[in-house]
């Protein structure tokens, strides 16, 4: 889980690294589209839950071709609605009824692929 960690261009650099040519980057994540309201991603408890910390889908692109992958795609296996926002949201402190329409679609688990390119 990338989004987990707080360095994460080290992580995908590393991944890359350690790939031969050729080789893939597979990974499930929790991804972001859009911005997500600072009070979601300040919240500790959401941090652990895997929420707080996920990247932007075109971030998380973005610092996966930086890092030197290729064919990079991000498939969404769920995106949460406004009902798993307020199941999530509940009990933290925090204003759901406001919150809530504003993470509706905007959060989802997908899988994350890459490949490192035949000719590194």
């Amino acid at each position: 889980m990338i989004n987990l960690s707080s360095d994460k261009d080290a992580v995908l650099r590393e991944a890359f690294r350690v790939l031969k040519p050729g080789g893939r980057f597979a990974v499930s994540d929790v991804v972001t589209r859009g911005d997500i309201v600072p009070e979601v991603r300040k919240s500790l408890l959401l941090w652990v839950g895997c929420v707080a910390g996920s990247l932007e889908e075109n971030d998380y692109r973005t610092k996966l071709a930086a890092a030197g992958f290729e064919q990079i795609d991000l498939e969404p296996t769920r995106v949460y609605n406004v009902d798993d926002a307020r199941e999530f949201l509940a009990g933290q402190n925090i204003d759901v009824d406001a919150i809530a329409p504003q993470v509706d679609g905007k959060i989802m688990s997908a899988f994350v692929r890459a490949m490192k390119p035949r000719s590194n």
